[in-house]
This record gives C-alpha cells, structure tokens and sequence, in this order.
C-alpha cells in the first residue's frame, strides 16, 4: 500500500464515504490544474454531495497532509486573489489595494477572504506549486483569480482573452521588453498580474501617426495604479522588470468582453463560513487567531441557550442524575449545531453559544432543539431540562480570546440578552433573524408565526422588538 493509499484509509475513518470517493478520484484522476485552489462548494456541488460533509471532508484531508489550505484575500470587484495566506494570522494588514480595478478594500471574513484546498506536493507536484511556470493564460486561470470567479475551462479561457488582448510578454527578473503597439479609441489596460501593477490609458480624440512613449517599471512592492489619457495612434511601450519575480505584463482592451468573460460568480467557501464549522473548529483548537487580530465580519447569527432552573435540577434529583442529563443535553446541542453547519464557540457553565453562518440555520438548529430536550425530557419522565434559546444577526469581530478564536462586538452582547428574556421552551429572536428571507421560508414552511413583543435589554439603550417563535 502506497503512503497516498494509506492516508485515504485513515480519511475514510473520519470522513464520509462518498466524499472521500469523489476526493480519491480527484486526486487519481482529474488534470493537476484542477487539484489547485479547490472551490469546495463547487467540488460538491457538482457531484451532487452535501457541503458540510464536503467541507469536514477536505478539512480532515488536510490535517492528514493530503492538502493545504490556502486563506486568500479578495479583491469583491473583479474576484483577484491579491494575497494568498497559509493561515489565516498572516491576514495582517487593514487594507488591501485592487491595481486591476483602482480601488482598495478592507478585509472582511464573510465577503473577502476565501479558503481553498490544493493537493500537497508530496501526494501529487503541479505545477501550481511553482507559479513560475505556468504559462501566462494559467497564471491569471489558476493563480490571479479566485475560486469564486466562474471562468470557462483553461483553454477556453485562453483562446477567449487573447481576443481583447494586444500583447502580452514574459519578462524574466531583471530583463526588459518593448512592445510596439498600435492603439485603437477606447480604455487600454496595461496589468501584471505577478506584482499586481496596472496603468490605465485612456486613448481618445483625433488619431496620430506620431509614435508615443510610455515606460513602465515592475518591482516588489508594486507602483500606484496610474491613468493617463493618449491618442488613438502608435505606441512605444517599455516595460522593465526590478522584481526577483518573472512578470507577465498584459495589454488588454478594457471594455465589455473582457466584463463578460471574468464577470461570472459561483459560491465559495468563505474564512466567516469556515470559522462557523464545528469540524475545523475541533482540528483547529488554537492558533487560528494572533492575540492582536481583528477581523471584521459583516453577518454572523449567533445562537445562546441557556438551562432554566439548573441548580434547582440538582437539588431536585440529585447531582449524579442532573450531570448526566446536562451532559446528554450538550451532546444533542452539539450534534444539532453541527449538523446545521454551526459550531459551538464555548459552553459557559450549563449555556452554549454557537454561531452559524445564516439566520435560517440557527433558527433550524433552536426548533431541533427544543422537540429534542423535549424528547429527551419524556425519555425521563419529567420536565427537568427547559431550555432557553435567543438568537440574533449582525457584524461583529473575530478575535483571539483566552488563546481560542472567539467574537466580539455588540451583535454579541444583544444575542446574549435575548436569550436571556426567554422563557422555557421559548425561541427569542431579533428582527435581522425572523426578516431574513430564508427564515421566512423555513418558518412558513413549518406553519409557524412569530409573535413579537417590546424588551428593554440590559446595557442597550433602546427597547428592541423581539419574536417569540411559538
């Protein structure tokens, strides 16, 4: 048995079955380009696999070494991967510039930062694993653009943008080109996607038979995206390459089929998304986090749950019969959370709080588990466990807290007071959760109708209009 063999049989130990199929096939079969950069959701999609399973899957495989995992910062304009991380505590700037679309963006875990999956070298070389390589129309394919961006096959790719392009050269480090061009009346970009450095020219007015000059000189730290406006005409373009990297410097004509050709979006596997999964939350305990990193997310649900009554439990049937109930208790809450694409971020005494990437999928979770501690509640004869659940959406930052990824921020605090407010066997939540369009489905679909009320919630100033799902 070859180590490649043997690291499958201990995949199919952790994983699902199918999902380990479809991953050991990929692997022994489909072209290296395609072991680059999975996009996991479109890997189960297109096999007709569930994601979460799908997700667990390839998080198993890289902790066994089968592959890497990439955490790369997007550009949401035009889709450019414009960092590519191996952790996530590399993601260390505020900031980070598009010099293909002139703009500059923060980070934002749920919209910016993807997480990809490539083949380790040791199971299988690409040539992804060296970018020098690839030829020019499989760099941009592979390495410049993100999963997310839905581009036609490489070939295809290739045969379609070489009909907007000018020109185009591999410049070696330290080497210099001249490109004679002749331009037509319409935006030119000039982008290399290496060191991510573009000039606009905005060619217009009366022709010219006059040869015009431009130099451009491409280095580590890249030059501001600049814009200058020239004549339909000749064009002398010097390019100099003073990065250690070879450059391949592309003159495109930016109009609508270049648009159309990287315009298309397929879902991808978001940094926010996978933080939210309990798997990757159990392989990685710490160090997803440095102590000083704030990251910003703009949607996350938070789900809190709390046990009515507990220390009376104890009193009540004693402590050896109240521990084992809480626990039984947890390891339903856990299950359901996971199963519903969250993750448990701590237990504080008998309480949970969990987070999931959607309103409707906490809202699933809270009606599973309400019928489940009502079961369990049945199963012993009594009504010992009455549990408590709020939930509500909002920003909120993922931090570092007591050497675990945690959250923080106000969208926390008013999930905590909801729950708070809730009575046994009640499900609290916020407006963001029940306007969701999601839970609307879901909640009709179960022939449920919120009723909403006014609270006061401690240290927030203003009363909020809470739904009771009955």
């Amino acid at each position: 048995m070859s180590d490649t063999d043997a690291l499958f049989t201990s995949l199919r130990q952790s994983a699902d079955a199918d999902t380990v199929a479809a991953i050991e096939q990929l692997v022994r079969d489909a072209p290296h380009r395609a072991l680059n950069r999975i996009n996991v959701l479109d890997f189960a999609a297109t096999r007709g696999l569930n994601q979460e399973r799908a997700i667990a899957a390839f998080l198993h495989a890289a902790r066994l070494g089968l592959f890497d995992l990439s955490w790369n910062v997007l550009c949401p304009s035009c889709g450019g991967v414009l960092d590519a991380n191996a952790t996530l505590t590399s993601v260390d700037r505020d900031h980070y510039n598009c010099a293909f679309c002139a703009a500059g963006y923060e980070p934002m875990l749920d919209e910016t930062i993807e997480v990809t999956f490539t083949v380790n070298p040791r199971i299988c070389k690409i040539a992804a694993h060296d970018p020098g390589t690839l030829p020019i129309w499989g760099y941009y394919h592979q390495i410049f653009w993100s999963s997310g961006v839905d581009l036609p096959d490489e070939d295809t790719f290739a045969r379609r943008i070489q009909d907007i392009t000018l020109d185009s050269v591999e410049l070696p480090p330290g080497e210099k080109a001249i490109l004679s061009l002749q331009l037509p009346a319409t935006s030119i970009i000039v982008f290399d996607p290496v060191t991510h450095t573009a000039q606009f020219f905005d060619v217009k007015g009366e022709a010219t038979r006059d040869r015009q000059h431009f130099s451009l000189v491409f280095d580590k730290a890249g030059v501001p995206t600049g814009s200058m406006e020239l004549r339909p005409g000749p064009l002398r373009l010097s390019l100099e390459n003073h990065s250690e990297l070879r450059v391949l410097p592309t003159v495109w004509i930016a109009a609508a089929p270049l648009n159309e050709l990287i315009g298309k979006r397929k879902p991808f596997l978001t940094a926010n998304r996978l933080l939210t999964n309990q798997t990757f939350r159990d392989i990685y305990r710490t160090g997803t986090l440095n102590i000083d990193q704030r990251l910003k997310i703009t949607s996350l649900t938070f789900l809190f749950t709390d046990l009515k009554r507990s220390t009376e439990l104890y009193e009540r049937v004693g402590d050896l019969v109240a521990f084992d109930l809480v626990k039984a208790h947890f390891r339903i809450l856990l299950d359901i959370v996971a199963s519903e694409g969250g993750a448990v971020v701590k237990t504080i005494g008998d309480a949970v709080m969990a987070t999931f990437p959607t309103p409707d999928r906490a809202v699933a979770a809270a009606l599973r588990m309400r019928d489940a501690m009502a079961g369990l509640n049945a199963e012993h004869q009594g009504e010992d466990l009455a549990l408590k659940i709020g939930i509500h959406e909002g920003p909120c930052l993922a931090v570092n807290l007591n050497d675990r990824q945690d959250y923080f921020g106000q969208t926390v605090n008013i999930a905590a007071r909801v729950q708070s407010h809730a009575d046994s066997r009640a499900i609290l939540a916020t407006g963001s959760v029940i306007d969701d369009e999601r839970t609307t489905g879901l909640l009709a679909t179960a022939g449920l109708q919120p009723l909403s009320g006014r609270y006061a919630l401690r240290g927030i100033a203003d009363e909020l209009t809470l739904y009771e799902i009955p």
